[in-house]
């Protein structure tokens, strides 16, 4: 045990998902900035878990841009112009035959799709090297990336992505192939390892070929999933420190609302191939990544759908623009928050950010350096900066978000980014003409009925003492919901020798890990 030394207090650990990136806005690729955002997630080496077996790491990633150049010099095969092609890691089976039918199915997902392989790679990696423990080299996939290209040649790089992503998610489902990433702007690259074997893991990280503007990292420590090799971060779009409290109803509610799914232009409306969009089986973050990915590719920008899922407070916001109250009030009818603690970092490969939930309860903290880099990580001290090199700093807020655009070579406001998305509809207008307020409907006939009526209802329907006056009085009298504390000391329905009613035998389920604690 972790014994107080000097002014260091173990009592003030908090253990959670590590999570940083380092980002160049002007967007200029180097090796460099992989390095550092390697060196980052080695920083974040105690934010990560392991077991009784100290090299079986929880998990540990790195999502970066395309390194296009590495791949040129060692495929054998040509390629077209960067973003006319996909990439992505293939987690096959680790028997020959199973790893064969599985890219077979692949290829003819692919063909499907209007799409064709261009090559089959083995991605090298090291597991001695790295020192991979036994028991996640135990369950260890192989590792091949595949290149994707359009039939025709005449597809853009945003409907190769749509398409990719359908390949993806058919493989997924049809052959039972886990992909990490396939896509024309990003790749990851992450397993069942810590920190320090990401690196020599993936000899890919180390050449000098492999230059990125952007380099997203991520140390897992799981509160709520067991490790495996899918379940490290970063997905593909995003890497997550917390958890998603509301996570069984947000998958359930996206399930309820499949039917009623519609695809861009350039994908059919039969969308049907891509269910469950939530897969089963994944983590609260796997669930959002999944979601957030499906916003996004029918057609919204990032931060557009970020906002969708986690929007800032404002149902009682007196003091906010009525144009973003009016976007935030549109979209709440179309899904539900899916509400933390959490710090959701993200990436389509140009634009990478950062927002915290309304709740604010994991924060991180950003630098501008002179150089023209970002760096953002859920603690200080990630990278060492000197500090005449430090420009600008500032920490997440609840409900705010942090953006760098690469291409536009400059840090968003967040005033600037949700004005902007509040101005592209006239979300005041549509809820004005679509929607309707309880005190508008057409008054009723309201029968009212004697006391032992109400009291014989009472009694048939179970109602309680405590429930008539610490349930039902406040909001009759009030109108809103009373507040209680979460405990009770009375047995769940399925224990009861009482009588209990149906909806007793569901109740919410939430995560009682939090830090800093509530």
């Amino acid at each position: 045990m972790t014994r107080s030394e000097g002014l260091y207090d173990p009592a003030n650990e908090h253990d959670a998902c590590g999570v940083a990136f380092v980002a160049d806005i002007a967007g200029r690729r180097s090796h460099d900035l992989l390095e550092q955002g390697l060196t980052a997630l080695r920083n974040l080496d105690h934010r990560g878990a392991s077991g009784s077996e100290p090299d079986s790491g929880d998990g540990a990633g790195v999502l970066t841009q395309i390194p296009d150049a590495l791949y040129r010099g060692v495929l054998a095969a040509e390629l077209p112009p960067a973003g006319l092609y996909a990439v992505g890691t293939a987690f096959l089976p680790t028997m020959a035959r199973e790893a064969v039918d599985a890219q077979l199915g692949i290829e003819r997902i692919a063909a499907e799709e209007g799409l064709r392989v261009l090559v089959w790679r083995d991605l090298p990696v090291d597991p001695k090297g790295a020192g991979v423990g036994r028991t996640a080299a135990g369950v260890m996939p192989v590792f091949r990336q595949v290149f994707l290209a359009p039939v025709d040649g005449s597809m853009s790089s945003e409907a190769l992505e749509r398409r990719a992503y359908v390949t993806r998610k058919r493989a997924e489902h049809e052959t039972g192939t886990y992909f990490p990433s396939l896509s024309t702007r990003t790749v990851v690259y992450k397993g069942m390892l810590t920190t320090g074997q990401l690196q020599p893991f993936f000899p890919d990280l180390s050449d000098p070929r492999y230059v990125t503007a952007i380099a997203l990292v991520h140390s897992r420590f799981s509160t709520n999933t067991f490790p495996s090799w899918p379940l490290a971060h970063p997905y593909r779009y995003i890497a997550h420190n917390g958890e998603i409290n509301t996570v069984k109803g947000n998958r359930n509610w996206m399930r309820a609302r499949e039917a009623l799914l519609r695809g861009p232009a350039d994908l059919p409306d039969d969308l049907s191939r891509l269910f469950p969009i939530c897969s089963p089986g994944a983590s609260d973050s796997a669930s959002f990544d999944e979601v957030l990915e499906l916003l996004h590719l029918a057609g919204r920008s990032l931060p557009h759908a970020v906002l969708m899922m986690v929007p800032e407070a404002w149902e009682n916001a007196v003091d906010m623009d009525p144009a973003k109250k009016a976007f935030y009030a549109f979209h709440s009818s179309l899904l539900e928050p899916w509400d933390g603690p959490a710090c959701v970092t993200f990436t389509d490969g140009t634009l990478i950010g950062a927002v915290l939930d309304r709740n604010g309860l994991r924060p991180s903290r950003w630098w501008e350096t002179a150089d023209g880099r970002v760096i953002l990580a859920s603690e200080v001290g990630v990278l060492d900066i000197p500090t005449d090199q430090i420009l600008r700093k500032g920490r997440l807020q609840p409900g705010r978000m942090f953006l760098v655009d690469t291409a536009a070579g400059r840090i968003v406001d967040d005033e600037e980014v949700k004005a902007a998305l509040a101005a592209e509809h006239p979300y005041g207008e549509w809820l004005h003409t679509g929607q309707v307020a309880l005190q508008d409907l057409r008054p009723r006939e309201h029968v009212f009925y004697s006391h032992e009526s109400i009291l014989r209802r009472q009694q048939t329907f179970g109602y309680t003492e405590e429930e008539l006056r610490l349930l039902l009085q406040p909001m009759a009298s009030s109108g809103a919901e009373p507040i209680g504390s979460m405990g009770t000391d009375t047995p769940v329905a399925v224990l009861s020798e009482r009588p209990r009613l149906l909806f007793d035998y569901f109740s919410q389920l939430f995560a009682q890990v939090t830090n800093p604690p509530l």
